[in-house]
C-alpha cells in the first residue's frame, strides 16, 4: 500500500476523531490556563509547553516542502502562509505570556505536539507531494482569492485580540479582567475566531480535504472552549455584558 493511501486512510480517521472531541470538549474543558487542574499529570512552564507544542508545526512543514517535488510560486504562498501563522505563535507568542502564566499537563503538551505534527504531515505531503502541483492560474482563482482573503482577515483579528488580551493584563491587578473595544464588543472570544477564520481561509485558498480537516479541528477545538470562556466570564463578573455571544455576533 502506498504511502499517499495510508494519508487518505489517516485523513479519514482525523476527521472523526476530530468531530468526537468536538463534542467531547463541549463537555469537559481542556485542562491548561483557567481551567487547569489536577489528574492530567506533571506539568512545565506554560511558555515552554506552547513553544514545543506550536514548533512542530512551523518545523515539520518546510522539511515537507523541502523534500516534496512542488516548489512553484503557489507552494511557496502556501508556505509562507503557514509560517506566518505558526511562527508567531511558536517562537514570538509564548514569550509574550507572564512569566506567572499557569503551569501547562504535560500530557496535554503530547497531545498538542501530536496533533500539529499529523496535521503538518497531511497537509504537506498533500500540498507538496501528493497532490498535482499548482499552476501560477491558481493565483487568479476565486477560491484562492477568497481563501486568502479570509486567511489574512483571520490573522488580523486574532494578532488583535491577542494584543488587547496582553495590553489587559498589563494594566490590572488581577488575574482575569473583563477585555473591551473591538470585536469583544460583540463576543467574548474574538481571538478565537480569528484563528477559525484563518484555517477556513487556508481550506478553501489550497482546496484540499487536509485543508479542510485542519478547519474541521479548529472548530472542534475553539468552538466549545469560546462557549466555556464565555460561560466563566458571565459566571465571574457579574457586569459582565449581556448582549455579548460567545462566538459569532449576534447568533451563538
Amino acid at each position: 500500500m502506498s504511502e499517499e493511501i495510508l494519508a487518505n486512510w489517516l485523513l479519514l480517521g482525523w476527521i472523526i476523531v476530530a468531530l468526537a472531541i468536538g463534542v467531547l470538549l463541549f463537555f469537559v474543558n481542556a485542562p491548561y490556563g483557567r481551567y487547569l487542574r489536577t489528574g492530567w499529570g506533571p506539568t512545565f512552564g506554560a511558555r515552554q509547553g506552547w513553544l514545543v507544542m506550536e514548533s512542530a508545526a512551523a518545523l515539520w512543514l518546510v522539511l515537507f516542502f523541502v523534500l516534496g517535488s512542488a516548489h512553484g510560486p503557489v507552494s511557496w504562498i502556501f508556505l509562507l502562509m503557514w509560517e506566518v501563522h505558526y511562527v508567531h505563535r511558536a517562537f514570538i507568542y509564548p514569550f509574550t505570556l507572564p512569566r506567572t502564566a499557569r503551569q501547562m499537563p504535560l500530557s496535554v503538551v503530547t497531545m498538542g505536539l501530536a496533533f500539529n505534527s499529523v496535521n503538518a504531515y497531511l497537509n504537506g505531503r498533500h500540498l507538496f507531494t501528493f497532490s498535482a502541483e499548482y499552476t501560477s492560474t491558481w493565483l487568479h482563482d476565486p477560491r484562492f482569492i477568497l481563501g486568502l482573503f479570509l486567511f489574512a482577515t483571520g490573522y488580523i483579528i486574532n494578532r488583535w485580540a491577542d494584543h488587547t488580551l496582553r495590553r489587559l493584563r498589563r494594566t490590572t491587578d488581577t488575574t482575569y479582567a473583563v477585555p473591551h473595544g473591538g470585536l469583544y464588543r460583540w463576543v467574548s472570544c474574538p481571538n478565537y475566531l480569528g484563528e477559525i477564520i484563518i484555517w477556513i481561509g487556508w481550506a478553501i485558498a489550497t482546496w484540499s480535504l487536509p485543508g479542510l480537516a485542519f478547519a474541521i479541528w479548529t472548530i472542534a477545538n475553539l468552538a466549545p472552549r469560546a462557549r466555556a470562556n464565555h460561560d466563566w466570564y458571565r459566571s465571574h463578573f457579574p457586569n459582565y455584558p449581556r448582549s455579548r455571544r460567545a462566538l459569532l455576533p449576534r447568533i451563538w
